[in-house]
């Protein structure tokens, strides 16, 4: 069974989960607004120089995440790529969407820029990935800057993968932030996204964030002390159920009894806010039912059981 942690760690885990990891949501949403905001000139002129190409770039949204959820889904025809830095394996999570990649590859080829461009309905060839590569780097290079270690992409980038291989992508699980950018002409538009965990943003973003100095973490501590910190948090225990036709469902009636696995009692989530927490299993403790924490939730670790034989129906 694997440990927890002290009390002090697992309530930081906790608040992580619910809040992100700087317990600043505005502030670090509003750092890397104003990051993406300076990058918005950069990629127009940098699209410009690489591919002789002329698009309206925007900032369409600026929200919280994890960093594996950065990565698109495989049927998607997405092209994704994840950049390194001198301080980490995994600075940034670009990707392109199936109508940006159309829209790039229709420009680069001197297309009509008044003419409506349809999104690829295939996976991306190995020229349209090029280009998808070409303009990440541009992106990439935009965001970055090279006189800040900390936050400067090496490159070149890795070839983008698109289709079935996104699913083999390893991608931590760790509080981000994503920035999604438009590329648009007069008749089509497309979304390019990119996704930047929170302590390489904090560094990135200066005072903007809080960071991870003793006397911040101080800070952190007294900000969800007293009447926060006594805030009630409805928390929910869900066992696993198990697999059932469509048919088999529409047949069940009040008094109907479903079996459960074996393993279901050792595969309980517990969560708060739409969070999962930790992993737990259910028992009995007394007179009353029970529910033992058994190790933090890791979202990685269900993609594991679901690929695993034996965990297979």
């Amino acid at each position: 069974m694997a440990s927890i942690g002290t009390p002090a760690e697992t309530r930081d885990y906790i608040l992580e989960r619910l809040v992100g990891e700087t317990g600043e949501p505005e502030q670090v949403i509003s750092a890397t607004r104003a990051t993406a905001e300076k990058a918005v000139a950069r990629i127009l002129q940098g699209l410009s120089d690489a591919l002789g190409v002329s698009l309206e770039v925007d900032i369409k949204t600026v929200d919280l995440a994890r960093l594996v959820d950065g990565r698109p889904d495989a049927a998607s025809h997405s092209a994704v790529v994840l950049g390194a830095a001198a301080t980490s394996p995994d600075i940034v999570l670009l990707s392109m969407d199936a109508s940006a990649i159309a829209l790039i590859v229709a420009m680069a080829f001197g297309g009509d820029a008044e003419a409506p461009v349809d999104a690829l309905d295939r996976d991306p060839s190995p020229i349209e990935l090029e280009l998808a590569r070409t303009v990440l780097t541009v992106v990439a290079e935009s965001i970055g800057d090279k006189d800040e270690q900390s936050f400067a992409v090496k490159l070149p980038l890795a070839a983008p993968i698109s289709g079935p291989d996104i699913r083999r992508m390893t991608v931590r699980d760790t509080p981000a932030v994503r920035v999604v950018f438009t590329v648009s002409t007069s008749a089509s538009q497309g979304e390019i996204s990119l996704v930047v965990p929170q302590r390489a943003m904090s560094k990135h973003g200066g005072d903007a964030i809080v960071a991870g100095t003793s006397a911040e973490r101080d800070l952190w501590g007294a900000r969800f002390g007293g009447e926060v910190m006594r805030a009630s948090v409805e928390v929910i225990a869900t066992i696993a159920g198990p697999q059932m036709t469509l048919g088999a469902l529409s047949r069940l009636n009040v008094g109907s009894v479903l079996a459960l696995d074996a393993e279901a009692r050792t595969n309980v989530h517990l969560s708060a806010r739409d969070k999962t927490l930790f992993t737990c299993e259910f028992g009995r403790h007394g007179q009353n039912y029970s529910v033992r924490l058994r190790e933090p939730f890791k979202a990685n670790n269900d993609l594991v059981d679901e690929l695993l034989p034996a965990n297979r129906k």
